[in-house]
């Protein structure tokens, strides 16, 4: 997964970087260029990427709950003694 990521990001920032160049030359093609390596930045590779982040996390971990808020006072209690 961590390789198709960093592939898929290079695609992107390559596509990225031609359609800047061709933009001066043909403008509809640099804007066409612009707009899929943007878009497929926000609705492929970043859900993709925070999946990848989640996927063996507990999520109550990060939450705040009760047990959560007194394991933190205990914590800050032990390091103020």
């Amino acid at each position: 997964m961590r390789y198709f990521l960093s592939i898929l990001f290079l695609g992107i920032v390559v596509t990225l970087c031609y359609g800047f160049y061709v933009k001066p030359e043909d403008l509809k093609t640099g804007e066409f260029c612009i707009g899929i390596s943007i878009t497929a930045l926000f609705f492929v590779w970043m859900p993709t990427f925070i999946y990848h982040r989640w996927k063996n996390k507990n999520v109550k971990d990060y939450m705040l709950t009760k047990e959560n808020i007194e394991k933190m006072r205990e914590e800050g209690s032990k390091k103020n003694l």
